[in-house]
């Protein structure tokens, strides 16, 4: 039987072993109602505000700043939604996740103008042109904290400054920054922050939001007081345990499994560079998350650099996961200012904890003669040699 390779972290993660034994864990023995008094309930309430303490250390925030929900998408569109109402303005850029840009497209539904703030080729956002952006009546900046197909780092704490001495609330989507960099968010100057469970190794549907102490929220799931009133419906405690392990993983051990994933990473992007004419990255390569490269490939389309490399045993993608089967190019790449066809010549390797240098260096030889095949039979491509 062919072996395989994940390559595409980015788009999801398995959930660690110490994650998994402590989900079972948590499903059959906290099964109680955390908004119980009697001792089945107390026992879960338990579990979950220790969770909460467990993602609150990862992130350098209090246990009370915490808001338990099902997800980066869900703490997205609490945030977008909670903190502005009909009127106002809210500024985000041109290169959000669409559970980011989705949300702002219904702001400007219910009356909210939304401006986009492009970035430059590197993938970077001017915090300058986010200055620029500005209006009296600015209520919300959205940024997001490292993007998800080029993996570049944006200058939060610098746009966090120029938020705050304009009075305006900032939210930071971090769903692809935790785990990957150091997340210390009274340094950052965030007042919202997204996570998500399952791009670092947490199970899928859990997730949560950071919300500063003071800044008022208007809950968008309603029914019953839970997560202090910020968010209606029964505790997923499981989920939260599972979320509260990964993040102790986080703390423990997330400095030297960067370092090591930022070397199997660039020896990767090497490899590739070296056997492979005609490749250039996307983005900037100094501000960057360690895990990530996307690269394009001249004269390939990338959905058949993907499905080239999935007969030979390893997984990648164009791009997000969420963008799947879409035949329009990343709006990433094209805000950035690449033409369409080098849009869509574009590969994202993501790297997590399973791969290994041997990997590594099997991925190299095989797109190294998934490009070679590729090309040979590509008509337009010969014909411009």
């Amino acid at each position: 039987m062919q072996e395989r390779y994940y390559f595409d972290h980015n788009a999801t993660t398995a959930p660690s072993e110490e994650v998994l034994q402590a989900l079972t864990a948590a499903l059959r023995d906290d099964f109680g109602n955390a908004s119980s008094i009697h001792h089945y309930g107390q026992a879960a309430k338990q579990r979950l505000e220790t969770a909460r303490r467990e993602v609150a250390a990862m992130l350098g925030a209090s246990e009370k700043e915490i808001v338990f929900l099902s997800g980066g998408t869900e703490a997205n569109n609490l945030a977008l939604m909670g903190v502005t109402s009909r009127g106002g303005h809210v500024i985000t850029s041109a290169i959000e996740h669409p559970a980011v840009l989705h949300p702002c497209a219904r702001l400007a539904e219910l009356g909210i103008e939304v401006s986009r703030v492009p970035p430059g080729p590197s993938g970077w956002i001017d915090p300058d042109d986010v200055r620029r952006a500005l209006r009296p009546e600015t209520r919300l900046v959205s940024i997001m904290h490292s993007n998800n197909e080029t993996g570049v780092i944006q200058p939060v704490q610098e746009i966090a400054r120029i938020a705050r001495e304009a009075g305006v609330l900032l939210h930071v989507d971090g769903v692809q920054a935790v785990g990957k960099i150091p997340i210390d968010l009274p340094l950052l100057g965030a007042d919202l922050y997204s996570i998500s469970g399952h791009k670092f190794h947490g199970p899928k549907g859990t997730g949560a939001l950071y919300v500063r102490q003071g800044v008022n929220l208007k809950p968008q799931m309603l029914g019953g007081r839970h997560e202090r009133e910020r968010r209606a419906g029964t505790e997923n405690v499981p989920g939260a345990v599972a979320l509260g392990c990964a993040a102790r993983w986080i703390r423990e051990h997330g400095a030297s499994e960067a370092e090591r994933l930022r070397a199997l990473r660039d020896r990767l992007e090497e490899g590739i560079l070296g056997a492979v004419p005609g490749v250039a990255v996307n983005g900037d390569t100094r501000r960057r998350v360690p895990n990530t490269t996307s690269l394009r490939f001249e004269g390939i389309d990338g959905e058949a650099t993907v499905i080239a490399l999935d007969l030979r045993g390893f997984a990648v993608s164009t791009g997000s996961a969420c963008s799947s089967g879409a035949i329009e190019p990343s709006h990433v790449l094209l805000a950035m200012g690449l033409p369409a066809s080098e849009a869509r010549s574009s590969v994202r390797f993501s790297l997590g904890r399973p791969n290994t240098l041997d990997q590594v260096d099997a991925l190299i030889e095989a797109t190294a003669a998934a490009a070679l095949h590729l090309r040979r039979v590509s008509a337009t491509y010969s014909h411009a040699r």
